[in-house]
Protein backbone atom coordinates (compact mmCIF):
# COMPACT_ATOMS: atom_id res chain seq x y z
CA UNK A 1 0.00 0.00 0.00
CA UNK A 2 0.86 3.26 -0.86
CA UNK A 3 0.47 7.14 0.22
CA UNK A 4 -2.15 7.01 -2.84
CA UNK A 5 -4.03 4.29 -1.63
CA UNK A 6 -4.45 5.20 1.83
CA UNK A 7 -6.01 9.10 0.34
CA UNK A 8 -8.20 7.07 -1.45
CA UNK A 9 -9.08 5.08 0.97
CA UNK A 10 -10.37 8.04 3.48
CA UNK A 11 -12.13 9.74 0.77
CA UNK A 12 -13.99 6.78 0.79
CA UNK A 13 -14.89 6.18 4.57
CA UNK A 14 -16.16 9.59 4.28
CA UNK A 15 -18.48 8.96 1.53
CA UNK A 16 -16.27 10.94 -0.81
CA UNK A 17 -17.56 8.99 -3.84
CA UNK A 18 -16.66 11.11 -6.52
CA UNK A 19 -13.55 12.44 -8.22
CA UNK A 20 -13.56 14.90 -10.95
CA UNK A 21 -10.08 15.33 -12.81
CA UNK A 22 -7.35 16.36 -15.19
CA UNK A 23 -4.49 14.41 -14.52
CA UNK A 24 -0.73 14.85 -15.12
CA UNK A 25 2.66 12.89 -14.78
CA UNK A 26 3.20 13.94 -11.10
CA UNK A 27 -0.79 12.35 -10.32
CA UNK A 28 0.13 8.63 -11.89
CA UNK A 29 0.06 7.09 -8.52
CA UNK A 30 -3.18 8.74 -7.50
CA UNK A 31 -4.81 7.71 -11.01
CA UNK A 32 -3.71 4.08 -10.18
CA UNK A 33 -4.85 4.27 -7.09
CA UNK A 34 -8.42 5.17 -7.86
CA UNK A 35 -8.30 2.37 -10.64
CA UNK A 36 -7.86 0.15 -7.95
CA UNK A 37 -11.28 1.71 -6.15
CA UNK A 38 -14.07 0.74 -8.09
CA UNK A 39 -16.10 2.50 -5.59
CA UNK A 40 -15.20 5.56 -6.47
CA UNK A 41 -16.75 7.32 -9.42
CA UNK A 42 -13.94 9.67 -11.75
CA UNK A 43 -14.98 11.97 -14.62
CA UNK A 44 -12.51 13.30 -16.79
CA UNK A 45 -12.77 16.97 -17.49
CA UNK A 46 -10.96 18.56 -21.03
CA UNK A 47 -10.25 21.36 -18.59
CA UNK A 48 -9.46 22.43 -15.18
CA UNK A 49 -12.66 24.71 -14.92
CA UNK A 50 -14.66 21.96 -16.00
CA UNK A 51 -13.28 20.10 -13.22
CA UNK A 52 -13.60 22.66 -10.36
CA UNK A 53 -17.02 23.71 -11.83
CA UNK A 54 -18.54 20.52 -11.86
CA UNK A 55 -17.26 19.49 -8.05
CA UNK A 56 -19.24 22.81 -6.84
CA UNK A 57 -22.75 21.85 -8.66
CA UNK A 58 -22.03 17.97 -7.37
CA UNK A 59 -22.00 19.83 -3.64
CA UNK A 60 -24.55 22.34 -3.78
CA UNK A 61 -27.17 19.56 -4.90
CA UNK A 62 -25.77 16.99 -2.13
CA UNK A 63 -24.39 18.63 0.82
CA UNK A 64 -21.18 17.15 0.75
CA UNK A 65 -17.38 17.28 -1.07
CA UNK A 66 -16.42 15.47 -4.21
CA UNK A 67 -12.22 15.22 -4.55
CA UNK A 68 -11.41 17.14 -7.96
CA UNK A 69 -7.62 15.88 -9.02
CA UNK A 70 -5.44 18.94 -10.44
CA UNK A 71 -2.07 19.16 -12.31
CA UNK A 72 0.36 21.09 -9.84
CA UNK A 73 0.23 24.63 -9.97
CA UNK A 74 -0.56 25.55 -13.86
CA UNK A 75 -3.46 22.73 -13.63
CA UNK A 76 -5.09 24.37 -10.59
CA UNK A 77 -4.29 27.58 -12.34
CA UNK A 78 -6.89 26.50 -15.08
CA UNK A 79 -9.19 25.53 -12.15
CA UNK A 80 -9.08 28.54 -9.90
CA UNK A 81 -11.94 30.81 -11.22
CA UNK A 82 -14.50 28.09 -10.47
CA UNK A 83 -12.98 27.68 -7.01
CA UNK A 84 -13.43 30.96 -6.41
CA UNK A 85 -16.95 30.64 -7.11
CA UNK A 86 -17.06 27.63 -5.25
CA UNK A 87 -15.64 29.56 -2.53
CA UNK A 88 -18.60 32.08 -2.68
CA UNK A 89 -21.30 29.99 -2.29
CA UNK A 90 -19.85 28.14 0.43
CA UNK A 91 -19.91 24.72 -1.02
CA UNK A 92 -17.49 22.02 0.35
CA UNK A 93 -14.81 20.93 -2.14
CA UNK A 94 -11.82 18.89 -1.77
CA UNK A 95 -9.11 19.57 -3.94
CA UNK A 96 -6.23 17.31 -4.51
CA UNK A 97 -3.53 19.38 -6.16
CA UNK A 98 -0.34 16.60 -7.29
CA UNK A 99 3.50 18.46 -7.18
CA UNK A 100 6.63 17.31 -7.80
CA UNK A 101 8.32 14.77 -5.47
CA UNK A 102 9.48 16.63 -2.89
CA UNK A 103 13.15 16.23 -3.38
CA UNK A 104 12.70 17.60 -6.46
CA UNK A 105 11.58 20.61 -6.10
CA UNK A 106 14.94 22.37 -5.38
CA UNK A 107 15.86 21.83 -9.39
CA UNK A 108 13.12 23.95 -10.60
CA UNK A 109 11.69 21.79 -12.94
CA UNK A 110 9.85 23.61 -15.72
CA UNK A 111 6.49 23.16 -13.90
CA UNK A 112 7.52 24.04 -10.27
CA UNK A 113 5.16 26.84 -9.01
CA UNK A 114 4.11 28.29 -5.44
CA UNK A 115 1.02 26.48 -5.21
CA UNK A 116 0.37 27.24 -1.83
CA UNK A 117 0.28 30.80 -3.13
CA UNK A 118 -2.01 30.24 -6.20
CA UNK A 119 -4.31 28.17 -4.00
CA UNK A 120 -4.52 30.17 -1.54
CA UNK A 121 -7.06 32.98 -2.15
CA UNK A 122 -9.80 30.80 -3.79
CA UNK A 123 -9.38 27.82 -1.14
CA UNK A 124 -10.65 28.51 2.77
CA UNK A 125 -8.09 25.87 3.93
CA UNK A 126 -4.91 24.74 2.16
CA UNK A 127 -2.29 21.85 3.25
CA UNK A 128 0.69 20.63 2.08
CA UNK A 129 1.22 16.50 2.64
CA UNK A 130 4.02 16.04 4.82
CA UNK A 131 5.04 12.66 3.19
CA UNK A 132 3.30 8.67 3.19
CA UNK A 133 3.15 8.66 7.07
CA UNK A 134 0.92 12.22 6.85
CA UNK A 135 -1.58 11.38 4.39
CA UNK A 136 -4.08 10.27 6.58
CA UNK A 137 -3.67 12.84 9.10
CA UNK A 138 -4.08 15.54 6.08
CA UNK A 139 -6.98 13.84 4.10
CA UNK A 140 -9.02 13.75 7.13
CA UNK A 141 -7.88 17.28 8.26
CA UNK A 142 -9.03 18.56 4.75
CA UNK A 143 -12.32 16.71 4.87
CA UNK A 144 -13.35 18.03 8.26
CA UNK A 145 -12.18 21.63 7.33
CA UNK A 146 -14.57 21.32 3.93
CA UNK A 147 -17.15 20.83 5.99
CA UNK A 148 -16.88 23.03 9.55
CA UNK A 149 -18.02 25.30 8.32
CA UNK A 150 -18.41 24.34 4.37
CA UNK A 151 -15.94 25.69 2.01
CA UNK A 152 -13.51 24.98 -0.61
CA UNK A 153 -10.38 22.81 0.73
CA UNK A 154 -6.78 22.35 -1.09
CA UNK A 155 -4.43 19.08 -0.61
CA UNK A 156 -1.28 19.36 -2.17
CA UNK A 157 0.13 15.77 -3.25
CA UNK A 158 3.94 15.82 -3.66
CA UNK A 159 4.77 12.39 -6.01
CA UNK A 160 6.63 10.80 -3.32
CA UNK A 161 4.07 11.34 -0.59
CA UNK A 162 1.76 9.10 -2.98
CA UNK A 163 3.91 6.61 -4.18
CA UNK A 164 5.94 6.24 -0.95
CA UNK A 165 5.27 2.94 1.00
CA UNK A 166 2.61 3.75 3.76
CA UNK A 167 0.96 1.09 6.83
CA UNK A 168 -2.39 -0.24 5.41
CA UNK A 169 -4.84 2.78 7.24
CA UNK A 170 -7.83 1.82 8.78
CA UNK A 171 -9.87 4.75 8.00
CA UNK A 172 -13.24 5.96 9.97
CA UNK A 173 -15.63 8.43 9.59
CA UNK A 174 -14.61 11.67 10.60
CA UNK A 175 -16.20 13.33 13.26
CA UNK A 176 -17.33 16.54 12.94
CA UNK A 177 -17.93 19.51 15.56
CA UNK A 178 -22.22 20.23 15.86
CA UNK A 179 -23.21 23.66 14.82
CA UNK A 180 -23.14 26.51 17.45
CA UNK A 181 -25.91 26.66 19.87
CA UNK A 182 -28.13 29.44 18.91
CA UNK A 183 -27.40 33.07 20.17
CA UNK A 184 -30.69 33.59 21.87
CA UNK A 185 -29.05 37.57 22.63
CA UNK A 186 -29.18 37.72 18.94
CA UNK A 187 -32.47 36.07 18.92
CA UNK A 188 -34.02 38.67 21.30
CA UNK A 189 -32.70 41.88 19.54
CA UNK A 190 -33.97 41.18 16.34
CA UNK A 191 -37.33 40.66 17.19
CA UNK A 192 -37.28 43.47 19.04
CA UNK A 193 -36.00 45.03 16.05
CA UNK A 194 -38.97 43.94 14.43
CA UNK A 195 -41.45 44.65 16.91
CA UNK A 196 -40.10 48.04 16.68
CA UNK A 197 -40.25 49.21 13.01
CA UNK A 198 -43.32 47.16 11.31
CA UNK A 199 -42.72 47.07 7.59
CA UNK A 200 -39.90 48.16 7.26
CA UNK A 201 -37.81 45.13 8.14
CA UNK A 202 -36.05 42.86 5.16
CA UNK A 203 -34.12 39.63 5.89
CA UNK A 204 -31.89 38.10 3.52
CA UNK A 205 -32.35 34.40 2.84
CA UNK A 206 -28.95 32.74 2.10
CA UNK A 207 -27.31 28.73 2.35
CA UNK A 208 -29.44 26.51 3.85
CA UNK A 209 -31.86 28.99 4.93
CA UNK A 210 -33.48 29.17 1.45
CA UNK A 211 -34.12 25.98 1.19
CA UNK A 212 -38.48 24.78 1.58
CA UNK A 213 -38.37 24.23 4.86
CA UNK A 214 -36.90 27.41 6.40
CA UNK A 215 -38.43 29.35 3.91
CA UNK A 216 -41.83 28.40 5.10
CA UNK A 217 -40.70 29.46 9.11
CA UNK A 218 -39.18 32.85 7.00
CA UNK A 219 -42.88 32.81 5.48
CA UNK A 220 -44.34 32.32 8.40
CA UNK A 221 -42.43 34.96 10.18
CA UNK A 222 -42.86 37.34 7.24
CA UNK A 223 -47.01 37.22 6.83
CA UNK A 224 -46.78 37.43 10.76
CA UNK A 225 -44.65 39.88 11.87
CA UNK A 226 -44.76 42.49 8.44
CA UNK A 227 -41.30 41.31 7.36
CA UNK A 228 -40.25 41.27 3.55
CA UNK A 229 -38.05 38.37 2.24
CA UNK A 230 -35.38 38.71 0.09
CA UNK A 231 -32.13 36.63 -1.35
CA UNK A 232 -29.28 37.65 -2.50
CA UNK A 233 -28.35 38.88 -6.05
CA UNK A 234 -26.40 35.43 -6.64
CA UNK A 235 -27.97 32.53 -5.36
CA UNK A 236 -26.06 29.83 -4.32
CA UNK A 237 -28.86 27.55 -4.09
CA UNK A 238 -32.57 27.85 -3.78
CA UNK A 239 -35.59 25.65 -3.66
CA UNK A 240 -38.48 27.68 -5.68
CA UNK A 241 -41.54 26.77 -7.36
CA UNK A 242 -45.38 26.45 -6.83
CA UNK A 243 -46.48 25.87 -2.93
CA UNK A 244 -43.09 27.57 -1.65
CA UNK A 245 -42.09 31.03 -0.32
CA UNK A 246 -40.77 33.28 -2.70
CA UNK A 247 -37.80 35.85 -1.82
CA UNK A 248 -37.56 38.90 -4.12
CA UNK A 249 -34.55 38.52 -5.61
CA UNK A 250 -32.37 41.91 -5.38
CA UNK A 251 -31.74 43.55 -8.43
CA UNK A 252 -28.16 43.38 -9.94
CA UNK A 253 -27.92 46.48 -11.42
CA UNK A 254 -27.09 49.14 -8.25
CA UNK A 255 -29.80 51.87 -8.73
CA UNK A 256 -32.89 48.80 -8.92
CA UNK A 257 -31.46 47.39 -5.31
CA UNK A 258 -31.10 50.66 -3.73
CA UNK A 259 -34.78 51.52 -4.88
CA UNK A 260 -35.81 47.72 -3.77
CA UNK A 261 -34.34 48.48 -0.28
CA UNK A 262 -34.42 51.99 0.14
CA UNK A 263 -37.81 51.45 2.59
CA UNK A 264 -35.60 49.17 5.06
CA UNK A 265 -34.75 50.17 8.48
CA UNK A 266 -33.44 46.94 9.67
CA UNK A 267 -32.20 44.29 7.57
CA UNK A 268 -31.84 40.75 9.45
CA UNK A 269 -29.36 38.46 7.70
CA UNK A 270 -29.69 35.02 7.92
CA UNK A 271 -26.76 32.87 6.71
CA UNK A 272 -24.95 35.43 4.87
CA UNK A 273 -23.07 39.10 4.52
CA UNK A 274 -25.29 42.22 4.07
CA UNK A 275 -25.41 42.88 0.12
CA UNK A 276 -23.55 45.32 -1.72
CA UNK A 277 -22.94 46.65 -4.88
CA UNK A 278 -21.22 44.43 -7.45
CA UNK A 279 -18.82 47.31 -8.54
CA UNK A 280 -17.93 50.68 -7.23
CA UNK A 281 -19.12 53.29 -9.88
CA UNK A 282 -18.90 56.68 -10.04
CA UNK A 283 -21.02 59.36 -7.77
CA UNK A 284 -22.90 55.61 -6.25
CA UNK A 285 -22.53 54.55 -2.86
CA UNK A 286 -21.23 50.27 -2.37
CA UNK A 287 -23.39 49.54 0.32
CA UNK A 288 -27.08 48.97 -1.25
CA UNK A 289 -28.89 50.22 2.14
CA UNK A 290 -29.22 53.68 3.47
CA UNK A 291 -26.45 54.29 5.37
CA UNK A 292 -28.95 54.35 8.83
CA UNK A 293 -30.48 51.17 8.27
CA UNK A 294 -29.85 48.89 11.55
CA UNK A 295 -27.97 45.75 10.13
CA UNK A 296 -27.95 42.42 12.43
CA UNK A 297 -27.08 39.03 12.06
CA UNK A 298 -29.60 36.31 13.02
CA UNK A 299 -26.62 33.21 12.57
CA UNK A 300 -23.87 33.35 9.74
CA UNK A 301 -22.67 30.28 7.58
CA UNK A 302 -21.96 27.06 9.19
CA UNK A 303 -24.98 27.84 11.92
CA UNK A 304 -28.34 25.75 12.17
CA UNK A 305 -30.10 28.56 10.21
CA UNK A 306 -33.29 26.12 10.25
CA UNK A 307 -32.95 26.39 14.23
CA UNK A 308 -32.30 29.77 14.08
CA UNK A 309 -35.19 31.04 12.09
CA UNK A 310 -37.60 28.39 14.43
CA UNK A 311 -36.27 30.46 17.57
CA UNK A 312 -37.22 34.16 15.96
CA UNK A 313 -40.15 32.75 15.03
CA UNK A 314 -41.08 31.34 18.50
CA UNK A 315 -39.29 34.73 19.88
CA UNK A 316 -42.11 36.82 17.71
CA UNK A 317 -45.09 34.61 18.85
CA UNK A 318 -45.92 33.42 15.57
CA UNK A 319 -47.90 30.42 15.37
CA UNK A 320 -46.59 27.36 12.96
CA UNK A 321 -49.91 27.38 11.75
CA UNK A 322 -50.01 31.15 10.57
CA UNK A 323 -50.62 31.33 7.18
CA UNK A 324 -48.15 31.85 4.21
CA UNK A 325 -48.17 33.52 1.03
CA UNK A 326 -47.22 31.12 -1.69
CA UNK A 327 -46.95 31.27 -5.25
CA UNK A 328 -49.63 29.63 -7.46
CA UNK A 329 -50.88 30.19 -10.54
CA UNK A 330 -48.58 31.91 -13.60
CA UNK A 331 -49.30 35.49 -14.20
CA UNK A 332 -52.22 35.63 -17.11
CA UNK A 333 -49.94 36.26 -20.22
CA UNK A 334 -50.46 35.33 -23.82
CA UNK A 335 -47.93 32.42 -25.09
CA UNK A 336 -45.21 34.13 -27.48
CA UNK A 337 -45.08 33.97 -31.22
CA UNK A 338 -42.83 35.25 -33.89
CA UNK A 339 -39.14 36.19 -33.59
CA UNK A 340 -38.17 34.39 -30.08
CA UNK A 341 -37.06 37.18 -27.48
CA UNK A 342 -35.25 36.61 -24.27
CA UNK A 343 -39.19 37.09 -22.18
CA UNK A 344 -40.27 34.24 -24.64
CA UNK A 345 -37.42 31.92 -23.66
CA UNK A 346 -37.86 32.51 -19.90
CA UNK A 347 -41.58 31.86 -20.15
CA UNK A 348 -41.51 29.14 -21.83
CA UNK A 349 -39.22 27.22 -19.56
CA UNK A 350 -40.79 28.44 -16.51
CA UNK A 351 -43.97 27.10 -17.79
CA UNK A 352 -42.33 23.71 -19.28
CA UNK A 353 -40.29 23.52 -16.17
CA UNK A 354 -40.64 19.36 -15.16
CA UNK A 355 -41.56 18.86 -11.30
CA UNK A 356 -38.23 18.47 -9.36
CA UNK A 357 -36.38 19.74 -11.84
CA UNK A 358 -32.15 21.82 -11.61
CA UNK A 359 -31.74 25.05 -13.15
CA UNK A 360 -28.62 26.45 -13.38
CA UNK A 361 -28.92 29.93 -14.37
CA UNK A 362 -25.45 31.34 -16.34
CA UNK A 363 -27.47 33.43 -19.08
CA UNK A 364 -26.30 37.07 -16.36
CA UNK A 365 -28.73 39.66 -18.41
CA UNK A 366 -30.96 37.35 -20.59
CA UNK A 367 -32.58 35.37 -18.39
CA UNK A 368 -33.37 37.89 -15.78
CA UNK A 369 -36.86 37.60 -16.00
CA UNK A 370 -36.78 33.68 -15.13
CA UNK A 371 -36.54 34.11 -11.54
CA UNK A 372 -39.64 35.93 -11.11
CA UNK A 373 -41.46 33.75 -13.08
CA UNK A 374 -39.77 30.30 -11.57
CA UNK A 375 -41.89 31.47 -8.57
CA UNK A 376 -44.97 30.09 -10.11
CA UNK A 377 -42.97 27.04 -12.26
CA UNK A 378 -43.31 23.36 -10.91
CA UNK A 379 -41.07 22.70 -8.09
CA UNK A 380 -37.28 23.08 -8.34
CA UNK A 381 -33.57 23.90 -7.42
CA UNK A 382 -32.35 26.91 -9.04
CA UNK A 383 -28.96 27.77 -8.56
CA UNK A 384 -26.52 30.29 -10.01
CA UNK A 385 -22.53 31.47 -10.28
CA UNK A 386 -22.05 33.04 -6.93
CA UNK A 387 -18.60 34.68 -7.34
CA UNK A 388 -19.16 36.91 -10.66
CA UNK A 389 -16.22 34.61 -12.27
CA UNK A 390 -17.97 33.61 -16.05
CA UNK A 391 -17.84 30.12 -17.38
CA UNK A 392 -19.29 28.13 -14.36
CA UNK A 393 -23.07 27.58 -16.02
CA UNK A 394 -22.02 24.34 -18.10
CA UNK A 395 -19.94 22.84 -15.15
CA UNK A 396 -22.23 23.22 -12.75
CA UNK A 397 -24.92 21.77 -14.80
CA UNK A 398 -22.60 18.86 -15.30
CA UNK A 399 -21.90 18.22 -11.59
CA UNK A 400 -25.58 18.70 -10.58
CA UNK A 401 -26.52 16.19 -13.37
CA UNK A 402 -23.84 13.64 -11.63
CA UNK A 403 -25.21 14.07 -8.09
CA UNK A 404 -28.85 13.70 -9.28
CA UNK A 405 -29.47 11.16 -12.23
CA UNK A 406 -32.56 11.04 -11.83
CA UNK A 407 -33.71 14.78 -12.29
CA UNK A 408 -33.59 17.03 -15.30
CA UNK A 409 -31.07 19.46 -15.46
CA UNK A 410 -31.91 22.73 -17.72
CA UNK A 411 -28.83 25.12 -18.05
CA UNK A 412 -29.11 28.75 -18.98
CA UNK A 413 -26.46 29.80 -20.86
CA UNK A 414 -25.19 33.20 -22.16
CA UNK A 415 -23.13 32.35 -25.45
CA UNK A 416 -20.42 34.30 -24.13
CA UNK A 417 -20.18 32.63 -20.69
CA UNK A 418 -20.63 29.49 -22.43
CA UNK A 419 -17.48 29.83 -24.22
CA UNK A 420 -15.33 29.67 -21.04
CA UNK A 421 -15.85 26.12 -20.42
CA UNK A 422 -17.76 24.70 -23.74
CA UNK A 423 -15.60 21.64 -23.19
CA UNK A 424 -17.63 20.57 -20.36
CA UNK A 425 -20.40 19.38 -22.84
CA UNK A 426 -17.97 16.63 -23.59
CA UNK A 427 -18.44 15.42 -19.86
CA UNK A 428 -22.16 15.07 -20.62
CA UNK A 429 -21.58 13.77 -23.46
CA UNK A 430 -19.13 10.93 -22.09
CA UNK A 431 -21.66 10.03 -18.73
CA UNK A 432 -24.87 10.63 -20.78
CA UNK A 433 -26.13 13.28 -18.36
CA UNK A 434 -29.66 14.44 -18.39
CA UNK A 435 -28.52 17.90 -19.05
CA UNK A 436 -30.74 20.52 -21.63
CA UNK A 437 -28.66 23.37 -22.29
CA UNK A 438 -30.69 26.82 -23.47
CA UNK A 439 -27.83 29.15 -25.34
CA UNK A 440 -29.15 32.83 -25.47
CA UNK A 441 -27.36 33.60 -28.74
CA UNK A 442 -27.57 37.09 -28.98
CA UNK A 443 -23.63 37.45 -30.38
CA UNK A 444 -22.47 39.52 -27.65
CA UNK A 445 -21.55 40.35 -23.88
CA UNK A 446 -24.69 42.22 -22.99
CA UNK A 447 -23.66 42.18 -19.71
CA UNK A 448 -20.69 44.50 -20.32
CA UNK A 449 -22.52 46.67 -22.70
CA UNK A 450 -24.71 47.70 -19.86
CA UNK A 451 -21.69 48.09 -17.62
CA UNK A 452 -20.43 50.75 -20.29
CA UNK A 453 -24.03 52.92 -20.03
CA UNK A 454 -23.53 52.31 -15.84
CA UNK A 455 -19.85 53.93 -15.60
CA UNK A 456 -21.47 56.77 -17.93
CA UNK A 457 -20.20 55.61 -21.58
CA UNK A 458 -23.14 55.99 -23.59
CA UNK A 459 -21.78 56.16 -27.07
CA UNK A 460 -19.56 52.88 -27.68
CA UNK A 461 -17.10 52.98 -30.93
CA UNK A 462 -15.15 50.36 -33.22
CA UNK A 463 -12.76 50.05 -30.54
CA UNK A 464 -15.01 48.92 -27.77
CA UNK A 465 -17.79 47.09 -29.71
CA UNK A 466 -14.94 44.68 -31.19
CA UNK A 467 -14.09 43.97 -27.42
CA UNK A 468 -17.73 43.39 -26.51
CA UNK A 469 -19.13 41.81 -29.46
CA UNK A 470 -18.75 38.30 -30.66
CA UNK A 471 -20.51 38.47 -34.25
CA UNK A 472 -17.19 38.10 -36.52
CA UNK A 473 -17.21 35.51 -36.90
CA UNK A 474 -20.56 34.33 -35.24
CA UNK A 475 -20.76 31.54 -33.04
CA UNK A 476 -21.82 28.22 -34.14
CA UNK A 477 -23.43 26.61 -31.22
CA UNK A 478 -24.96 23.44 -32.86
CA UNK A 479 -21.56 22.57 -34.49
CA UNK A 480 -19.68 23.17 -31.28
CA UNK A 481 -22.24 20.95 -29.32
CA UNK A 482 -22.02 18.36 -32.22
CA UNK A 483 -18.29 18.48 -32.12
CA UNK A 484 -18.77 17.51 -28.64
CA UNK A 485 -20.98 14.69 -28.95
CA UNK A 486 -24.09 16.28 -27.87
CA UNK A 487 -27.12 16.42 -29.97
CA UNK A 488 -28.18 20.24 -30.93
CA UNK A 489 -30.44 22.16 -32.62
CA UNK A 490 -31.08 26.00 -33.46
CA UNK A 491 -34.53 27.95 -32.58
CA UNK A 492 -35.00 31.76 -34.32
CA UNK A 493 -39.17 31.66 -33.70
CA UNK A 494 -41.05 30.96 -30.37
CA UNK A 495 -42.72 28.12 -32.17
CA UNK A 496 -39.21 26.48 -33.05
CA UNK A 497 -37.99 27.08 -29.54
CA UNK A 498 -41.03 25.41 -27.94
CA UNK A 499 -41.06 22.20 -30.41
CA UNK A 500 -37.34 21.86 -29.21
CA UNK A 501 -38.03 22.62 -25.54
CA UNK A 502 -40.75 19.74 -25.72
CA UNK A 503 -38.61 17.28 -27.15
CA UNK A 504 -35.80 17.64 -25.00
CA UNK A 505 -37.76 17.63 -22.13
CA UNK A 506 -39.50 13.93 -23.26
CA UNK A 507 -36.25 12.45 -23.46
CA UNK A 508 -32.72 11.36 -21.50
CA UNK A 509 -29.93 12.64 -22.11
CA UNK A 510 -27.60 15.90 -23.14
CA UNK A 511 -29.15 18.24 -25.67
CA UNK A 512 -28.35 21.90 -26.33
CA UNK A 513 -30.76 24.49 -27.91
CA UNK A 514 -28.97 27.72 -29.73
CA UNK A 515 -31.81 29.94 -28.73
CA UNK A 516 -31.18 33.06 -31.33
CA UNK A 517 -32.16 36.18 -30.04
Amino acid sequence: MNGADVLCDVLLANDVTVCFANPGTSEMHFVAALDRKPQMRCMLGLFEGVVTGAADGYARMTDRPAATLLHTGPGLANGLANMHNARRARTPMINIVGDHASYHLPLDAPLTSDIEGLAAPMSNWVRRIAGPDDVQRATEAAFRASLTPPGVTTLILPADAAWGGADPAAPGKVVLAPPPAIDMDAVREIAAAIRAAPGRVGMVLRGRAARADPLEIAGQISTGSDVRLFSEVLIARMQRGRGRVAPTRIPYPIDAAIAVLRDIDVLVLVGGNEPVAFFAYPGKPGRLVREDCQVLTLAAHGQDLHAALEALRDELGVRPSQPTLFATAFPDEPTPSGGLTEDAIALSVARKLPDNAIVCDEAVTSARRFFALSAFAAPHDYMMGTGGSIGGGIPMATGAAIACPDRKVINLEADGSGMYTVQGLWTQAREDLDVVTIVFSNRTYAILHGEMRNVGVNAIGENARRMLDLDHPALDWVSLAKGMGVEAARADTCERFDALLDSALSRRGPFLIEAVI
